[in-house]
């Protein structure tokens, strides 16, 4: 086993990527005067959630996550993030480098969901390292990464916000299966709506109850008949 120690000494957004993306500066530091040559380095990301606390808000947004509140003592349950890979050049006794890690803004993948529910804090993150270690004064040794390598990071919610805003500015998705999609393009044709976010609306309010009437949802017309 190789003896390297990883420490996450920093997190920020990409203000140039194409799409939101996440860099986290790590530290990797090996044994003194054994020259690493390179690391075949894989990270497994993991949100922490039992580690922070949750207002008010932030519970009752996370209730279809972990459940009612009174339950999250067996329910906060780690969350998978992210894997990635890299490369790590060769180095002696320390070094520094980037983990980037793509973001999505895909509200039914947990992670996301999870962030979106945050206010403000941070997000305790817990990084598991495995790969594989080429070093040796001459020649190569090659070694795997001992298997409990891990390293913990708080990343600020104002900083995931920021980087989402970046590039989703005031808006979310959703992901509709394909038939659903025909119909509402079908329903946004008829009306003659210029944008989703119009037939969107045009739904809602379809389905909003008259004054005195039980609360409900109607199935509005138009997604399967014409209007």
């Amino acid at each position: 086993m190789s003896e390297l120690r990883f420490h996450c000494v920093g997190v920020r957004a990409d203000p140039y990527a194409a799409g939101p993306t996440l860099v986290l500066r790590l530290r990797i530091t090996a044994e003194p005067d054994v020259p690493v040559h390179a690391v075949a380095l894989r990270c497994q990301l993991r949100i922490e959630p039992a580690r922070r606390k949750y207002a008010e808000g932030e519970g009752e947004r996370l209730t279809d996550l972990f459940g009612e509140r009174s339950r999250w003592g067996s329910t906060l349950h780690p969350i998978q993030f992210a894997q990635v890979a890299l490369m790590v050049p060769g180095f002696t006794g320390e070094t520094e480098v980037d983990v980037v890690v793509p973001c999505t803004y895909d509200l039914d993948i947990a992670a996301t969901r999870y962030f979106r529910a945050l206010d403000e804090g941070e997000v305790p993150l817990l990084l598991l390292f495995s790969g594989t270690v080429f070093s040796g004064p001459a020649g190569f040794r090659v070694t795997p990464v001992a298997w409990d390598r891990e390293a913990a990071v708080r990343l600020p919610v104002r900083v995931w916000r920021e980087m989402i805003e970046q590039h989703f500015p005031g808006c979310g998705w959703l992901r509709l299966p394909g038939d659903l999609m025909d119909a509402l393009l079908a329903f946004r044709t008829r009306r003659g709506l210029p944008s989703w976010e119009d037939t969107v609306r045009a739904l809602l309010a379809a389905a909003e109850p008259a004054a005195g009437e039980p609360v409900g949802i109607a199935e509005p017309a138009g997604i399967g008949e014409g209007v």
